[in-house]
């Protein structure tokens, strides 16, 4: 019996990666917000994500760790790397619904790993649903493993931080921009050898995403705190996002803390902004708690998957900011 009229379909084209190109930052825009929105189950799925932009950032920060899946001539999938000197994560790594299941994610775990082992990269990591076996099972198969839950929360600006005392990157000279980077390079390398942040405080510099926050005692940096602020950036509309938060490791590491996220919140107040958002590892429990102190609440919760299992830098006693979406 011949089968019936629409009971077969073509075999898909066999899929290739490649570096992403400019071209194809559209699309691999609208394949991301169709597949988180898809997989989280959104009435509109294309509303995921609103106003931020994950795709154009982090293609413009580093063209060469960015790379997309194709069947034929279509995008179906796109991933992310990501150098923090020492330490290397990816995301995000998306699939169009369409494919999934399909192996295409395994596909661009290739250039994910080829990246750390160009970098050196001594810690990997993503943020991936805690509650989904399907992606706990993908990274495990190659060495990622669940450790704690990462947190993204937010609350909203307050008022009198406004004569708060601290500096930003943007108001200092080209000259200065170089000492004080090195500078926050010195402090990560306290919390873990080799951890560099100077591709992103850059790409915040270059592509005018946010600013640079900047604590310093007695001339020295106490903390610093890279964030971007409102649409076509991480942040999304009206929110000021701390994408990454350090604060040298001291017995004054709590109050340089208070100091920083203050510092941030007048940031986002100059900047007429009417939120704040910040990650934080729940291992990292002294940092987690003084965010709730302060008023944050979670928003979203994800878990850290670590390549070795060990804790980097996420352990009690730091206090740092970051999620790894």
């Amino acid at each position: 019996m011949a089968p019936a009229p629409g009971n077969f379909s073509q075999p898909k084209p066999a899929i290739r990666i490649r570096k992403m190109t400019e071209n194809d930052l559209g699309e691999a825009d609208r394949v991301t917000r169709l597949a988180f929105g898809t997989f989280l189950k959104l009435p509109d799925p294309m509303a995921f994500m609103g106003a931020s932009d994950y795709i154009r950032t982090r293609w413009k920060a580093d063209p060469d760790a960015a790379f997309v899946a194709l069947s034929g001539d279509e995008l179906v999938g796109s991933v992310f790397v990501t150098s923090w000197g020492s330490v290397g994560f990816f995301g995000p790594l998306t699939v169009r619904p369409d494919f999934w299941d399909q192996g295409v994610a395994r596909l661009l775990m290739e250039p994910v790993l080829e990246c750390f082992s160009r970098w050196k990269t001594r810690h990997g990591g993503l943020f991936t649903f805690a509650t989904s076996p399907k992606h706990l099972g993908l990274y495990q198969r190659y060495g990622f493993w669940p450790r704690f839950l990462t947190a993204i929360l937010s609350r909203p600006v307050s008022t009198g931080d406004e004569n708060l005392s601290y500096d930003l990157l943007s108001e200092r000279t080209a000259g200065e921009g170089k000492k004080i980077i090195s500078s926050c390079r010195q402090l990560t390398e306290k919390i873990l050898e080799g951890l560099d942040l100077s591709r992103e405080i850059k790409a915040v510099q270059v592509q005018g995403l946010g600013e640079t926050v900047l604590i310093f005692e007695k001339n020295e940096l106490a903390a610093f705190a890279v964030c971007h602020c409102g649409p076509g950036t991480e942040a999304g509309k009206d929110v000021c996002y701390i994408k990454f938060a350090a604060v040298a490791p001291s017995a004054d590491a709590p109050k340089y803390f208070d100091r920083m996220i203050r510092a941030c919140s007048s940031l986002a107040k100059r900047k007429k902004l009417g939120g704040l958002t910040a990650g934080v590892n729940f291992s990292r429990q002294e940092a987690y708690h003084q965010l709730l102190e302060m008023g944050f609440r979670i928003d979203t919760l994800g878990v850290a998957m670590q390549r070795p299992n060990e804790a980097g830098y996420n352990h009690p006693g730091v206090f740092l900011l970051d999620d790894w979406r």
